[in-house]
């Protein structure tokens, strides 16, 4: 290991995201360069190097790899990332590049409510799909034979965590690859190749950018013939982030540090107020003491996240209450630095009642946000 990385893994994490994936200074050249624009590159004589076609591989995909294999795994020399056009283009990445006709996949049951279609056409390629919920370790019950085990701690929306060392150490036992879809926790707040995954699938788009600005996903995975298998699935889909969303993934994850300390603090804030009031039911967020996932977030996550989700008696309820909010937005995904908000039962696909309610907490001042909560629920109790 060089004298660079053993530095790197002893800073923190605020000082390895501002300073992550930057290449060796230059005189006169920009700290970050800026998006290279390029479908294909001086390429004379015999195919050597690593840049020849922009469907293959581009120098700001490069750095911003870099960058997010230095927060996911510090220190670690042999871990290999990849960037995708979306969270959903990564998660297929993996799905698809490492299971075949015959193979057995197990998805949580609660998970991000694309991956039913997921689990469709896994079906239709002859691929065994079992399901469980995240809360209880339950997957571990239907581990027996499976090719991969899909993870989503904290799951998306329910918030309910497993314990990732566990099922790692099921899974490996009886020869299965794990992924961990950690875009609610972040590689701040979690870091599933250290908890023994095989491969940390995200998607960028959420907090790691956090701006709504740019769709994202990337794998990061430890085993050179299973990401080989990944990065051959990009070449032959096509599905590559654009050069301009890569740069400006990069820049945004610079204050990634600052928004997640924010975000995680003032959610805990949110969560302990939506508490005290009684038309809120059904509260969840891994960082309170008396979460049912806290025990086990405790072990395994840094900071907690920036999503709460609870329940309020109706969708009328609920949608009135949307509407009453002034701080916070009426739209889906999470982890901008501006909160959000939605009645999550709108989509289908979420086991989830109609009043249910997704709050991705921003970087408001804490006490604004808060009181316009406040205020929202009581408006909506009439």
């Amino acid at each position: 290991m060089s004298d660079a990385t053993e530095y790197e893994g002893r800073v923190g994490d605020g000082t390895r995201a501002v300073r992550a994936g930057l290449p060796e200074p230059v005189k006169h050249e920009p700290t970050l360069p800026g998006p290279v624009f390029a479908a294909h590159f001086h390429l004379p004589g015999e195919v050597t190097g690593p840049y020849t076609y922009g469907r293959d591989d581009n120098p700001t995909w490069t750095l911003l790899e870099r960058a997010v294999g230095e927060l996911e795994a510090p220190g670690r020399e042999d871990v290999e990332t990849l960037v995708f056009a979306s969270g959903m283009a990564a998660i297929s990445a993996v799905l698809f590049s490492q299971v075949r006709a015959g193979d057995v996949v197990v998805l949580p049951s609660d998970g991000y409510q694309v991956l039913p279609l997921v689990r469709a056409q896994l079906e239709a390629y002859g691929v065994e799909v079992r399901t469980a919920p995240t809360g209880g370790d339950a997957q571990l019950e239907v581990l027996a034979g499976a090719r991969l085990l899909w993870l989503e701690s904290p799951s998306n929306p329910g918030l309910d965590v497993c314990d990732i060392r566990r099922l790692v150490e099921a899974a490996h036992a009886g020869g299965t690859l794990v992924a961990v879809d950690n875009t609610l926790a972040t590689p701040l707040g979690q870091r599933p190749l250290e908890l023994g995954a095989d491969f940390s699938v995200a998607s960028g788009t959420k907090q790691l950018t956090g701006h709504g600005d740019v769709l994202l996903g990337y794998v990061a995975g430890r085993d050179a013939e299973a990401m080989a298998a990944v990065r051959r699935w990009r070449k032959v889909v096509g599905a590559i982030s654009g050069p301009m969303e890569a740069w400006l993934a990069h820049r945004s994850i610079a204050t990634l540090h600052l928004r997640v300390d924010r975000q995680s603090a003032t959610a805990l804030r949110v969560a302990e107020a939506l508490r005290e009031r009684p038309e809120v039911s059904g509260l969840r967020y891994p960082g309170l003491p008396d979460d049912p996932s806290h025990k086990i977030a405790s072990r395994q996550m840094s900071r907690y996240g920036c999503v709460v989700s609870f329940t309020l008696p109706s969708r009328v309820h609920a949608e009135r209450f949307l509407e009453a909010l002034r701080l916070v937005e009426d739209a889906t995904s999470f982890g901008g630095v501006r909160s959000t908000a939605e009645r999550r039962g709108r989509w289908g696909g979420d086991a989830v009642s109609e009043g249910f309610i997704r709050l991705s907490v921003g970087a408001e001042d804490p006490e604004d946000l808060v009181a316009d909560l406040l205020r929202a629920l009581d408006a909506s109790a009439g």
